[in-house]
Formats: C-alpha cells, sequence, structure tokens
C-alpha cells in the first residue's frame, strides 16, 4: 500500500469515525508545554540526578518518543509548526514576534469548529501578544504571561500580581541582593505564590474544572514560562540542588568556535559571548534549572491530580513537550537557535488510558506530526495544508497503517533576527543577517547522521551513533562525501514535495 493510499484509509476512517460520534463522546485534549526543556532532563529519560516524579510517572503510562524534534530551534516558529502541523518555510513564521498570515486554520480552530470548548493559559507567544488575538485563532478562554517585559501590558498574570502581591513593584524576574557566599545567586526576591509558574498552575486548574463541567469536549493548552532563562527561582526550590554537583558541559575555547560554520558562530559570539563564564556560576544556573524542573513536576502532577477530580481523566487525551531544548553553554552557546541534539531533540510524552500502548518510542517523530495525530484520535479528518504524519496508528499498536519516518527536518535564521533590536541583528534584503548573505539555515537528521546546511557557508556532517556529543565534523572529509550528497539530495526532495498539498490537492482534481 502507497503511503498515499495508507494515509487516505486512516483518515477515511477518522472523517467515518466523526460523523458517526457525537461531540460529547470524543476524548479531550490536555497539551501541556514547558519552555526550553532540555531532553536529558527528565528522570525517565536517563537522569538520574533530577526530581522529576509526577513527569516520570506519567512517562511510564505514556507514549515516551526518544527521538522526537521541532521543526525550528526557536520559540514562535516551533509553536506554530504544534498549531498547524506545518514546516516554517509553509507558515511563514520564521522568527519571533512575527504575526500568523496565512489562511490555515490552528488546531485549536479545528478543534472548536467539531465542538469543542478551548481554552488557553500561560505563554502564547502570538503577536500581537493580546487576549483578543488569541481567541481569533479559536481558544475561547484566554489568560496570557509570555514572561517578558515588552509583552507584560498584555499579561493577565501581571495584572493579577499587581492586585495581589504587595510587593508587586518588584519586578517578578529580580534576583535577591542578600545571597549569601556559597549560595544560589539566582534566588528571586519574590515568593513562590506570586510567581508566573505558580500563577499558570492555579490558572490551568481553575480552567480545567471550568471545561471540565462542560457538556462539550476541550482542548485546554497550559504552557509555562520556565525551565526558559533568566535563572531566577524563588525559595525552597533555589536550594533543593545546593549539593548536588551537576556534570557540566566540556569548556571550549574561541579556536573551536571559529571553526564552526559563520553561521554558528555568529549566534555563539552575539551580544556578550558567555563560552568563557565561570564554572561555579554555569554550576548555578544548573541546579536553578533543575529546581525549576522539580517544581514545575509539582504543578503538572497538581494539573494531573485535577484532571483525576474531574472525571475526565480517562477520556483525556494528555501531550506534555516543549517548543524547543536549550544549550545551556553546550558548544559554548546558551539558549537555542541551532541544530545541535540540547536545541532539536524534545521529550514528548502522550497518554490516553486504555487507547495507546505505554512505552518507549525510539521512531523519527516530528512536532509537526501532533496535529493530525490529536485529530485522528479525537475521530476527526486532517485537513490537506496539514504537512506532518499522524502517529496514532503507532501508538495504538496498528504499525501497518504507519509509515516510519526515515529522516526529521528542521530550519532556522541564523543568526537569528534580533526583532527588538538589543543587539543589531536586521534582515537586509541582498546583504542578510550579521554578515551571512544567506541566513536560512536548514538540517536533515536520520537515526545515524545529522547533516546542518548553511548556504554560502558550508556545513555540518556529525555521525550521531559515533558522536552523539556532535564534536566532530565530517562535512568535508572526503570519505564521507557520498552521505554529504545523499542527504542534501534527501534536503532537496524535502523542500520540494513539502507544499505538494498546498500547489496541486485540490486544484487539479476535476
Amino acid at each position: 500500500m502507497s503511503s498515499i493510499t495508507r494515509r487516505a484509509f486512516v483518515q477515511a476512517g477518522a472523517a467515518g469515525a466523526a460523523a458517526q460520534t457525537p461531540a460529547a463522546s470524543r476524548p479531550n485534549v490536555l497539551f501541556i508545554m514547558l519552555d526550553q526543556w532540555r531532553f536529558d532532563c527528565l528522570g525517565a529519560n536517563g537522569n538520574g540526578i533530577i526530581r522529576t516524579p509526577n513527569l516520570d510517572s506519567l512517562a511510564s503510562r505514556s507514549a515516551n518518543f526518544t527521538q522526537a524534534c521541532v521543526q525550528a530551534p526557536v520559540c514562535v516558529p516551533s509553536r506554530l509548526s504544534f498549531f498547524t502541523g506545518r514546516y516554517p518555510h509553509s507558515h511563514k513564521n520564521r522568527v519571533n514576534y512575527t504575526p500568523y498570515r496565512q489562511r490555515e486554520p490552528m488546531i485549536q480552530s479545528l478543534l472548536k469548529g467539531s465542538g469543542y470548548s478551548t481554552g488557553s493559559v500561560g505563554k502564547l507567544h502570538f503577536n500581537p501578544p493580546t487576549a483578543e488575538h488569541a481567541r481569533s485563532t479559536g481558544f475561547e478562554r484566554v489568560l496570557l504571561d509570555d514572561g517578558i517585559r515588552r509583552t507584560d501590558q498584555y499579561s493577565d498574570y501581571v495584572k493579577w500580581r499587581n492586585g495581589a502581591d504587595p510587593n508587586a513593584s518588584v519586578h517578578y524576574q529580580r534576583t535577591a541582593d542578600d545571597i549569601p557566599a556559597g549560595r544560589n545567586p539566582f534566588r528571586a526576591v519574590i515568593g513562590k505564590e506570586f510567581t508566573p509558574t505558580a500563577w499558570t498552575g492555579r490558572e490551568t486548574r481553575g480552567v480545567l474544572q471550568t471545561l471540565a463541567s462542560d457538556e462539550r469536549p476541550f482542548f485546554l493548552f497550559s504552557s509555562y514560562f520556565k525551565p526558559h532563562s533568566p535563572h531566577t527561582i524563588p525559595e525552597p526550590y533555589d536550594a533543593l540542588y545546593d549539593e548536588t554537583e551537576i556534570p557540566l558541559p566540556k569548556s571550549v575555547g574561541l579556536d573551536y568556535i571559529q571553526r564552526l560554520p559563520l553561521p554558528v558562530q555568529k549566534m555563539i559570539l552575539r551580544g556578550t559571548p558567555r563560552y568563557n563564564m565561570d564554572r561555579q556560576r554555569l554550576l548555578w544556573m544548573y541546579r536553578s534549572y533543575f529546581g525549576d524542573m522539580t517544581w514545575l513536576d509539582e504543578e503538572v502532577g497538581a494539573t494531573l491530580r485535577e484532571l483525576e477530580r474531574s472525571g475526565q481523566a480517562e477520556n483525556t487525551i494528555i501531550i506534555v513537550t516543549t517548543d524547543h531544548g536549550d544549550q545551556m553553554l553546550e558548544h559554548g552557546l546558551f539558549g537555542k537557535n541551532v541544530f545541535f541534539e540540547d536545541s532539536v531533540r524534545i521529550p514528548l510524552l502522550v497518554s490516553w488510558p486504555e487507547r495507546i500502548r505505554p512505552g518507549v518510542y525510539s521512531e523519527l517523530v516530528e512536532s509537526v506530526d501532533v496535529v493530525p495525530s490529536v485529530l485522528e484520535m479525537c475521530g476527526l479528518p486532517v485537513p490537506d495544508h496539514v504537512q506532518g504524519r499522524s502517529f496514532g496508528p503507532l501508538i495504538a499498536g496498528d504499525r501497518s497503517l504507519y509509515q516510519p519516518r526515515t529522516a526529521q527536518f528542521s530550519e532556522n535564521i541564523m543568526p537569528e533576527v534580533i526583532t527588538n533590536g538589543d543587539e543589531g541583528y536586521f534582515f537586509t534584503p541582498g546583504k542578510g543577517v550579521g554578515g551571512v548573505r544567506h541566513p536560512d539555515a536548514k538540517m536533515i537528521r536520520t537515526h545515524r547522521w545529522k547533516m546542518n546546511y548553511y548556504v554560502g557557508h558550508g556545513g555540518e556532517l556529525y555521525d550521531l551513533e559515533e558522536d552523539p556529543g556532535e564534536w566532530t565534523n565530517l562535512y568535508d572529509d572526503p570519505a564521507y562525501q557520498g552521505i554529504v550528497r545523499d542527504l542534501k539530495g534527501r534536503l532537496l526532495d524535502w523542500l520540494i514535495t513539502a507544499d505538494e498539498n498546498d500547489q496541486i490537492a485540490r486544484e487539479w482534481l476535476i
């Protein structure tokens, strides 16, 4: 059976189910997103130091994808791929703080149109960053907080804190001034109960109570700003890992960075480079990151318990993931925006009691696969514009209806366009960004190989089996030119075929 026929078969079955199944009996969807969460910062994924008991428990009853990949290692493009099931070059949101202008509906709109009640709490990162705009995309109930100063005027969290916190004049990301030597320098001034994390958790559970009491099935998106930097963290979480020695990334020098392709160099060296930062301060950053993850684990656990209390747990699809990872000084860089594993490989947990088979899944999946998977599991047809591939049959135990991917793709503007002007990295037609004439970078990743391609600036080729840390670039090695040519060909094929449905699917059906 060809892949087209197989997909048509699956969609036909979903469409039939949608026609026969009343909306009220369809499953709910609880989609929880943590921002900038590393794949390896989860106990269930092999981290023996971090404490994440609730997420580990969820992983034990979920499909735990260990080879999931985002379509862009930066917030807005990645989130739009999660919501649309489309690649960044197709949905056109290539950098942060850009509006979504495409005609294709997002998943919340598709579900709302099929009888779902919809809600969003926390970080959406849409532009414009207003509740009105979020409602126009299909969310009925909206409580916003993007976690950055430039959007605080639109933040429901900030409005709440201004009335609730006696110290509201102190910014929520400010660190304390009275921290003794040998203690966490990132301890927050404000108390835990007044933080964005605590607010997002409380409001998520409040909206969940409201949606669960509705006769309609619900789609709830709960999105936390943490563990994203800055690493400000309140008591008692600031001290959870005080005595813990956490393995730190390999130190790199300028000589290593300058051997990387120019776009990657620009990312690492932009602004104030920190590749040679103090190792003790770096250790405190990791301790804070781990503390944030333990705290987020508690918040997610409380939300899952609220779902149980609502009586809706058995009929709710739960998705827990992130928009990208965090380098945390791996290869000399903080943040993301590069194709190293710490940025593009993500945790992805999918649970639905009695409907999916829990276990560890090593298949290559992409963030664009979430939309078609959710729609099919909800018994709804997958629109033509969706470019992802449903993993529903795979985790339901019917592998005959699932065609495994042989490669994953990601793309990004490198160096990143800085739209607020702080570092002067703008795109100029004919000149590019920061000295890079063609900043649109592409990645192809298989189970063994990863190739990153930068037009005019060469590339990177890593053997993920022999070199999982991605330290030995084989791109220019004569012995590997056959692999480079093959991966370039597959990258070209993907670029040509990704938009095939947009170009000819309906217009040519006569």
